[in-house]
């Protein structure tokens, strides 16, 4: 399947309540995903509600963004699958509120595996990176 084909209303059908994404969830944080060369890319502009300690995000919102991001590079390229195992390497603190970049590409492809990539970046700086294995589920 080439990336892009359908996989948006396919997703709906599937990932609609999503936290990080999903329309039908009404506490979703509303990500939007764009094609970015061979992956896929977003913004998100923090609120102090998602920090852990005072001016930082927390973590877990950190790794779920990241995961979010590698799952809609999953969708670009027409697969549906679930996280396996999430490595994350947080660099620095993220400050929050702030607007974060996040970016996310397959790194290999065996299909039902995959190995994706993320990060998360503040400007021009590497806050965050991670590399997940999913596998196919549908």
């Amino acid at each position: 399947m080439q990336p892009g084909n359908n996989a948006d209303l396919r997703r709906e059908r599937v990932h609609s309540g999503c936290l990080l994404c999903g329309a039908g969830n009404p506490w979703s944080f509303r990500l939007t995903f764009a094609p970015d060369a061979d992956g896929v890319k977003s913004k998100f502009q923090t609120h102090p509600n998602l920090q852990g300690y005072d001016g930082i995000l927390h973590g877990g919102v950190t790794s779920a963004l990241l995961d979010a991001a590698m799952t809609h590079c999953l969708f670009h390229h027409g697969v549906r699958a679930v996280t396996a195992d999430l490595h994350v390497r947080f660099l620095h603190p993220i400050p929050c509120p702030e607007c974060l970049a996040l970016r996310s590409w397959m790194a290999a492809s065996k299909p039902p595996l995959y190995k994706v990539k993320s990060e998360l970046w503040v400007e021009d700086r590497l806050m965050a990176r991670a590399e997940a294995s999913f596998i196919r589920f549908m």
